[in-house]
Formats: C-alpha cells, sequence, structure tokens
C-alpha cells in the first residue's frame, strides 16, 4: 500500500513540475528568441501529456485483478511508457528541422541572461524532480516512473546545453547546433524507453541476476530435489514466476502441497509484488525421455 502510494505521488509531483516549467519557459522564449529553449519547450510540454498519461496508467496498473484480468492490469504501465516514446520521438523530428532550418537561416539571441537565470532555475527544479523519483523508483520498480525519469534525465542535459548556448549567445551558430544535439539525445531516450516496455510487454525473462536469486531460494528449500521449467515475467509493478518442482514419488499429495506452499513463502518473502505459480512432479520424471519440459534448469 505505501509502494502504491509513492507512486501515486510520484506521478503528481511530475505533472506539478512540468506545468511549472512550460510556463517558465513560454516567458523565457517570449525573451530571448532562443530555439534552444524552444526545443526545452517543447520537450517540457510533451512531459505533460506523458505525466498524465503516465498518472492514468499507474492508476489502472494498482487497480486489483478482477474476472476479466486474473493476472492484473501491469501492463498498463508498459503501454504508457511506449506511448511516451512515440511522443518523444515525435518531438525529437520536429526539433531536427527546425534546429536545421535555424542552423541555416541564423537568427541572434536577445536578453540571454534573462533565458540564462530561468534556465538555471529549471535546471534546479528537474534536480529534484529527479532524485525523488529515484527514491520512488527503489522502493517500488516502477515501470511507468523509471521511463518518466529516464525522460527527465534528457531534461537535465538539455537545460545545460542551453545555458551553455545562452552563455555564449554571440556565437550565433552554436544556438541551434546545441538544439540540434539536444533533439538526437530525445530521440535516443525515447528508443530507449520503447525498448524497455516492449521487453515487458513481449514477457520478457526477469534479469539474470534476479532469476539466479530465485532458483537459490527454491533449491533452499528441505525436500526439494530440483526444478524445471522455469518461467518469469514483469508486468507493470508485479513480477511472475512459474515452474515445475521436482519432488521424492513417495510423497504424498498433501506433504507435496506443504513444501510446494514453503516455495511459495520464501520466494514472496524475499520479492515484493510476486506471484509464483508451481506445478508439483515425481523427480523420477527427469530421466523419462517421454517428459518434456521447456527451459530446464
Amino acid at each position: 500500500m505505501i509502494k502504491s502510494r509513492l507512486v501515486r505521488i510520484a506521478t503528481y509531483v511530475s505533472v506539478a513540475v512540468a506545468v511549472s516549467l512550460v510556463m517558465l519557459k513560454i516567458y523565457a522564449w517570449w525573451q530571448t528568441g532562443s530555439v534552444s529553449i524552444l526545443a526545452s519547450l517543447l520537450d517540457s510540454a510533451l512531459d505533460i501529456a506523458a505525466s498524465v498519461m503516465i498518472a492514468v496508467a499507474v492508476h489502472i496498473a494498482q487497480t486489483p485483478p478482477d474476472k476479466e484480468h486474473r493476472f492484473g492490469h501491469g501492463k498498463a504501465e508498459p503501454l504508457a511508457s511506449l506511448a511516451q516514446s512515440v511522443f518523444i520521438a515525435g518531438s525529437a523530428g520536429y526539433l531536427i528541422l527546425y534546429s536545421l532550418d535555424r542552423l541555416f537561416g541564423g537568427s541572434a539571441l536577445k536578453a540571454s541572461e534573462t533565458g540564462l537565470v530561468i534556465m538555471l532555475i529549471s535546471l534546479i527544479m528537474t534536480l529534484g524532480l529527479i532524485a525523488f523519483q529515484r527514491y520512488v523508483i527503489h522502493k517500488t520498480h516502477s515501470t511507468a516512473i523509471k521511463a518518466d525519469s529516464l525522460h527527465y534525465m534528457t531534461d537535465v542535459l538539455a537545460n545545460i546545453l542551453v545555458i551553455v548556448s545562452l552563455w555564449l549567445s554571440h556565437i550565433q551558430w552554436l544556438d541551434p547546433l546545441l538544439a540540434l544535439g539536444i533533439a538526437v539525445w530525445i530521440l535516443r531516450s525515447a528508443i530507449a524507453i520503447a525498448k524497455d516496455a516492449g521487453n515487458q510487454l513481449l514477457d520478457r525473462e526477469l534479469p539474470e541476476e534476479m532469476r539466479q536469486q530465485i532458483q537459490q531460494i527454491i533449491l533452499g528449500i528441505p525436500k526439494v530435489r530440483g526444478f524445471n521449467d522455469l518461467r518469469t515475467y514483469q508486468s507493470g509493478p508485479n513480477f511472475f514466476v512459474q515452474l515445475d518442482l521436482e519432488l521424492d514419488d513417495e510423497l504424498t499429495l498433501r506433504e507435496s502441497h506443504r513444501i510446494a506452499e514453503q516455495v511459495t513463502k520464501a520466494l514472496t518473502d524475499e520479492f515484493e509484488n510476486l506471484d509464483v505459480i508451481i506445478h508439483q512432479e515425481p523427480v523420477s520424471l527427469k530421466n523419462d525421455p517421454q517428459h518434456h519440459t521447456w527451459g530446464e534448469e
């Protein structure tokens, strides 16, 4: 419950910061005419849409399982992240074209001092938001907040580049050139977000380090002779583990069930938001050529 509340708070803070940054950057662009500030402004405007989308996705992902969604609604998070990556890529494409136009057209900056102060304020606000998001990610492992934080990390670089361009405003070609660099960096972040979201939507296996921990926990339970067909995946804030548990042939059904429950409890004690599905089978089947398993461990 505490983790769910943390994720929700992070989405609200993200929206509030995005709105504040847009207001600041609109004024800065109006005062300076800087194309790199426009680049940062457009990115912040997309942050609002993305952050609202993430907030809605987090709300859906935290909805308990129902009759039509027995595995929960966790995939709402990577779906939102994938949509966010499309928005980001679109803004990057626009910025590339606009920057090239300004690079060859040329235009002098004005009131660069005002823009410099505003962009420094924006940088401090963004760094504060990222620090809070990192704390939430560490506590919750939220995919949506991770995607949002990655996007704001690109904002930090963008703000620094804008500050440099304003500081060196006498070099006319530097402003659109740095804006072009920001656009390429934004595009790169969009690809990273899409890749992470796609892996979850396609049920990619959990990280190898986590799988190794799971295997050690299973084999550490008394009377467990082995396991096979270990399959894992993540759906938003939830993790899923499925496996065939190898037990002695002579065990009663009640004893086999008790051991499987021990394995389940050991895993859920170690990993929060973990759903475990175990099939018990006689260990003698392991050497039976007629017995087929997938991904045997």
